[in-house]
């Protein structure tokens, strides 16, 4: 009864920050969410998020997408609600959107999160100071172009993508990419490590930090959970990104 309890009901409400450390971006400080999914009764778990997010005074907050949970109304929180929370964070804002949010509707995702000055990018980039942001479209549920995506940017850069599956197309060098989307499987059993993680590769990609290219990769365990609304030795985490002492 206690493992049921801790891995469907306290679990899923921890929240933990994973720190990493780079030289490549200065003295700034950028947060990385994923996969929030917000159900139509996570206004609490969603005011949380954004508590934790100010308190670590970040320059820059990037989104690897999925604010929908499920694929409709039905189950998921309205993103015109999630954005009157969202709206309180206290730094620029950019995103991608995640299979979720392709599949509910893109564009009332995208127009909605824009609408309280989020920057979503669908094969496109941006830029905040001296970082090139760019993001691509979802792999599975539409059409990733890196390419399109990474013109007309410099260094350094960062490449926002919602699932790790595309890290060994990316041929040009990027200071970083930031993934979500696996959620680290969900599910990880000691010694063993994560049971079913929804990647091509397996478990290769469910969670941590990456360098077997040119380029550097974190993958975040993300916030939120999706078919089951259970996590299991995985807790839910944002990413705090600080430059080295």
């Amino acid at each position: 009864m206690f493992l049921f309890l801790w891995g469907f009901v306290i679990e899923p409400e921890i929240i933990v920050l994973k720190k990493y450390k780079t030289n490549v971006f200065g003295n700034k400080k950028i947060v990385f969410l994923s996969d929030l999914h917000i159900s139509k009764h996570d206004i609490g778990r969603l005011r949380k998020i954004v508590k934790i997010v100010n308190e670590q005074n970040p320059d820059l907050v990037l989104s690897g997408g999925d604010y929908i949970y499920g694929f409709s109304d039905d189950t998921s929180m309205l993103i015109e609600k999630q954005v009157e929370e969202l709206k309180k964070i206290k730094a620029p804002v950019i995103s991608i959107l995640g299979n979720h949010d392709n599949i509910y509707d893109k564009y009332t995702v995208k127009n909605a999160l824009e609408s309280i000055g989020i920057k979503v990018l669908i094969n496109s980039s941006t830029k905040f100071e001296n970082i090139y942001i760019a993001g691509v479209d979802d792999l599975k549920t539409g059409w990733p172009n890196i390419q399109t995506a990474l013109e007309n940017t410099g260094f350094p850069r960062i490449l926002l993508t919602h699932t790790p599956d595309i890290y060994y197309d990316i041929k040009d060098d990027v200071d970083l990419i930031l993934a979500g989307h696996v959620h680290g499987g969900q599910v990880r059993v000691p010694f063993l490590g994560s049971l079913i993680v929804p990647s091509k590769f397996g478990t290769k990609f469910a969670v941590g930090d990456f360098k077997e290219t040119q380029n550097r990769m974190i993958v975040t365990k993300g916030l939120g959970t999706s078919i089951l609304r259970v996590r299991f030795c995985c807790l839910p985490e944002i990413v705090v990104i600080e430059s080295v002492e």
